[in-house]
């Protein structure tokens, strides 16, 4: 399974959550601007975007559903709040493949998506 990280911020600290939890299962997993992360997605040269900025949905999604699509994008943490794990799971498993949400969030989502990807 191949990643990308985009978005505005902590997108090393994204990487590394990725990377751990994910281990040998992750054949990629790769930190690019919005832009490209974005079009590495939507070309299918990456099979899921996670990003991170102060709203979850701004700057951490912005590029992401421009070229790749709304469909395919969804905020799992803003401030003041983060979906639930069956949420999260739900989505997931419904198609998404881009994911944004705020920094402080990371810990809190990013291994319910890894988890839910690789169930």
């Amino acid at each position: 399974m191949k990643f990308v990280v985009g978005g505005q911020i902590e997108k090393e600290k994204i990487a590394d959550s990725i990377r751990t939890l994910a281990g040998d299962r992750a054949t990629s997993v790769v930190v690019m601007n919005d832009i490209e992360a974005a079009m590495a997605l939507k070309s299918g040269a990456v099979d899921y975007y996670l990003g991170a900025c102060n709203t979850g949905g701004g700057g951490a999604l912005a590029m992401a559903i421009a070229i790749a699509g709304m469909d395919r994008c969804v905020t799992v943490g803003m401030p003041g709040k983060i979906l639930s794990d069956e949420e999260i799971i739900a989505h997931v498993k419904g198609g998404k493949s881009a994911f944004g949400f705020t920094g402080q969030d990371i810990d809190a989502v990013v291994p319910v998506i890894i988890s839910a990807i690789f169930s």
